[in-house]
């Protein structure tokens, strides 16, 4: 019995692999047409779950991609949307220092700040202009909101200005109507991040109100007069019958500024107008 099932077993599959071989000539030699409807009925029959994984494998691969495509996309936004508040206040201070330039006229140069002088020093910066574009050591630095400090030392492509920040540094003052005259310099609580500015030498008899504008005064030929300097805070300290000492609002920050102007010399004064914000052509004529 085992030997008769054996027997049948290998007559079929002669007959199988006889009619694979007749169904493969008749596929080789068919027209195109009786081979791609053949094909197609194999692919909605027995083949139709193969055909279904790779389908599948495909929109996978697919989804994949567009995940990725959308990853990078909303990568690119994030970043450019977190510049466009940066290249906003850049533009914006670009043009702020463009139109001091055109009210100075001449005299001076632009330079950009390119960091501070060491990591540890934020009494320092350091600027892209030296003594290839006429810097020299006690050049005035200025900013569209007013005194940032003087050039220490000058490279032959860069400079270091020295802050009002920095313990050395001192400008004779006077108040914007001229009746009070004195000295600016840091106040000596020694984090450079907490600076502020001091009007002192201030006689005990004259008083300075709050909120008063204080400008460089123009003594001693390196700063022009009329470089805002800052504005009085209120009192600091006083001597009785001696001096009083007034605490200062800096009127421009050296860590926010990003390009200045070095003054070549003191110079002409400078017009009570000369670091007045520009009004906007619209707003101009609107007031118009």
């Amino acid at each position: 019995m085992p030997r008769a099932v054996e027997r049948s077993q290998s007559r079929r599959d002669s007959w199988l692999f006889a009619l694979c071989m007749v169904l493969s000539g008749v596929a080789l030699f068919a027209p195109p047409r009786v081979g791609a409807a053949v094909a197609g009925a194999l692919r909605r029959t027995a083949l139709a779950p193969f055909v279904w994984l790779q389908e599948r494998a495909a929109e996978g691969r697919t989804s994949r991609a567009r995940y990725r495509a959308m990853e990078r996309a909303r990568d690119s936004l994030a970043e450019v949307a977190r510049d466009v508040p940066l290249l906003a206040a850049e533009n914006t201070e670009l043009r702020q220092l463009l139109g001091l330039g055109r009210r100075l006229g001449q005299g001076f140069v632009a330079a950009e700040v390119l960091r501070q002088t060491q990591p540890t020093d934020g009494r320092t910066l350091l600027l892209d202009a030296g003594a290839d574009r006429g810097i020299r050591p006690f050049d005035p630095v200025i900013a569209p909101a007013g005194l940032i400090g003087v050039v220490r030392d000058v490279d032959r492509h860069t400079s270091i200005v020295m802050t009002w920040a920095h313990p050395e540094f001192r400008v004779s003052a006077v108040t914007a109507a001229g009746s009070v005259a004195g000295l600016v310099g840091p106040t000596a609580t020694g984090e450079a991040g907490r600076t502020a500015l001091e009007f002192r030498a201030v006689t005990y008899r004259d008083t300075v109100a709050l909120g008063t504008m204080l400008v460089t005064s123009g003594l001693g030929g390196v700063y022009p007069r009329g470089v805002p300097v800052g504005t009085v805070l209120g009192v600091e300290r006083e001597q009785t019958g001696w001096e009083r000492t007034y605490r200062v609002r800096p009127a421009a920050s050296p860590s926010a500024v990003g390009h200045v102007l070095i003054l070549h010399a003191a110079g002409r004064p400078l017009e009570a107008t000369t670091f007045l914000p520009e009004v906007p052509p619209r707003v101009a004529d609107s007031a118009a």
